[in-house]
């Protein structure tokens, strides 16, 4: 939502209160915040340039790691293949 947006409805003498939430939602949906709050339901911050460094050098290490097992005959990467999917 847009920082100072505000919407406010009064209640007319005879209004209903459906009828004046009615008129809120409509005020709402005319000023967009209902489309903005929507496009902004499953926004996710990016991730710093540090963050996903430091990721890329955990992955490195983990994938030097595994393939030193394999060349070592400890860990069968046949096997992995298989086992996907199936648990």
């Amino acid at each position: 939502m847009t920082a100072g947006t505000r919407i406010e409805v009064d209640r007319g003498k005879n209004e209903s209160s459906a009828a004046l939430i009615r008129r809120f939602t409509r005020r709402a949906q005319g000023l967009g915040l209902v489309r903005e709050m929507r496009d902004h339901r499953y926004w996710k911050r990016a991730t710093s340039k540090n963050v996903g460094h430091k990721r890329a050098l955990i992955t490195k290490v983990r994938r030097e790691n595994y393939n030193e097992l394999v060349k070592l005959g400890k860990i069968d990467p046949a096997a992995k293949k298989n086992a996907r999917g199936k648990h």
